[in-house]
């Protein structure tokens, strides 16, 4: 069995600390395990985007594991389909 790089063993070790940390808070369990495993697709020599997703995990970790924290949301963009009661103008040169 091949043996982890030390990059992957910090990802492994803050996913375990993520997961210690939201035992006790529901519904933070699946959306952890979903943004861990959407990130398992990033290739291995991508180490400048891990890098910068380990240290945005610490960050939301400390986050995670304040005592007043009771639930998490995130942003999303949204992208409204098109209309079609409404009609866009363009100005017409005279």
């Amino acid at each position: 069995m091949a043996r982890h790089s030390k990059l992957q063993k910090q990802v492994l070790k803050l996913y375990k600390q993520f997961l210690r940390a939201a035992k006790d808070k529901p519904g933070f369990l699946p959306l952890i395990r979903d943004e861990f495993h959407k990130n398992s697709q990033i290739p291995r020599m991508d180490v400048m985007h891990i890098e910068y997703l380990l240290r945005r995990g610490q960050r939301q970790l400390e986050l995670l594991k304040e005592s007043n924290t009771k639930q998490v949301a995130a942003f999303i963009s949204f992208n409204p389909p098109n209309n079609p009661m409404v009609q866009k103008t363009e100005d017409q040169p005279s």
